[in-house]
């Protein structure tokens, strides 16, 4: 989708740090940042700016100096080669025990009547630090990924620590439409059911899609005029690299209220946040199961990656995406810093603990073998 051709001038001497990138544009120098919940009015303030939030913490937003609206794709040459973690040097979470024991207790939960269904993820990591003391080169893994795994919502954030900003380095490959807003219009595309190739879809996976479908076209009444909220294509498959997913789409037209609001984010995210698909139903319900039983926090895995672009005259686009297939960075850890990655699956009655750590498996593989070295 084409953005505003806008650009906003630096409000500060001296060069400014950082970047963003999503499929055709590139954007760089940070001007400010911002906590999107605390302050919402400002995402409506004319610019570009990248959105990163987490799934169990805040929501933030960058705003940038220069916009490049000729950057072919997510990630552009120029950067230095990928020197990921060894392939060897990922670990999880949970095993394979514990994971499977999650899935029990969800199960459990389920017939109890807590929830209907759950989300359940593990974060893999490995030590990595960046050459001579920068930060890993987060343009360099982004075009890996663009090479190997392209996703229609592919691109990343990096602004350093010390850069006089709120730091932040995330690069996704995320095929996963949050929410996005066009004017008076918003829609949302939750992925329910992943296997390796669409014979293998079952019927489980099929009655999860539906069920956070609907989760999703509740959310959305929230903030949209009544009767608007449709789902317009239901139960659709699309095939990305070495799976496929089962996709519905749900659009609205925001309530005039809510679209001329300057508290529209706060309205949007306090309806929809975080992301049905990756949290479960009902939503509140599914987040305490997840607290109980996941044992690392998600951060942006299972958040929101995207961009929101605002006009002079105060009309805002957005694409945000759900942050999976989602890698992100920490100077924190052994050896000076820390690779992260989340995979989870969702949890129903019918689920069987094996099959569903071998999907959490399945949407790890490709993504983490690329991010290693060797390859």
């Amino acid at each position: 989708m084409p953005l505003t051709s806008h650009s906003t001038p630096p409000e500060r001497d001296g060069a400014l740090s950082g970047e963003a990138w999503f499929a055709g544009v590139r954007a760089r120098g940070v001007v400010e940042s911002i906590d999107v919940l605390a302050t919402p009015e400002r995402l409506r303030a004319p610019g570009f700016w990248a959105v990163v939030g987490d799934f169990d913490g805040p929501v933030r937003a960058w705003r940038f100096a220069d916009v490049d609206r000729s950057s072919p794709a997510a990630a552009d040459t120029g950067t230095e080669a990928w020197d990921g973690p060894p392939a060897g040097a990922w670990t999880s979470s949970m095993s394979r025990r514990e994971y499977r024991d999650a899935v029990e207790q969800t199960r459990a939960a389920i017939k109890q009547g807590r929830v209907y269904q759950a989300n359940i993820c593990r974060v893999l990591s490995a030590p990595l630090a960046g050459r001579d003391g920068a930060e890993p080169d987060a343009r360099a893994l982004s075009a890996v990924l663009a090479r190997g795994n392209p996703a229609p919502y592919a691109g990343g954030v990096h602004v350093p620590h010390g850069a006089g900003q709120r730091p932040v380095w995330v690069v996704t490959a995320s095929p996963e439409l949050f929410l996005r807003v066009d004017g008076g219009a918003v829609a949302s595309a939750p992925i329910k059911g992943t296997a390796e190739h669409p014979d293998a879809l079952q019927a489980k996976d099929r009655a999860e899609n539906v069920m956070i479908t609907d989760l999703v076209r509740n959310d959305l009444q929230r903030v949209c005029e009544p009767g608007t909220v449709e789902v317009v294509d239901l139960l659709a498959v699309e095939a990305h690299p070495g799976l496929v997913h089962l996709v519905s789409t749900v659009q609205g037209a925001l309530r005039p209220e809510v679209a001329a609001s300057p508290r529209l984010w706060a309205h949007l995210l306090g309806a929809a946040y975080p992301p049905a698909s990756v949290s479960g139903a009902p939503k509140s319900s599914a987040l305490q199961v997840i607290a109980e039983l996941e044992r690392a926090r998600r951060g942006p895995y299972c958040g929101v990656v995207g961009w929101v672009d605002v006009a002079e005259d105060g009309a805002a686009r957005a694409e945000l995406a759900v942050g999976i297939r989602t890698f992100w960075w920490s100077p924190d850890g052994a050896r000076g810093g820390e690779l992260r990655f989340g995979t989870g699956a969702g949890i129903t009655w019918g689920s069987d603990p094996q099959a569903e750590w071998e999907e959490t498996e399945l949407k790890a593989r490709r993504l983490v073998a690329l991010a290693s070295s060797p390859r």
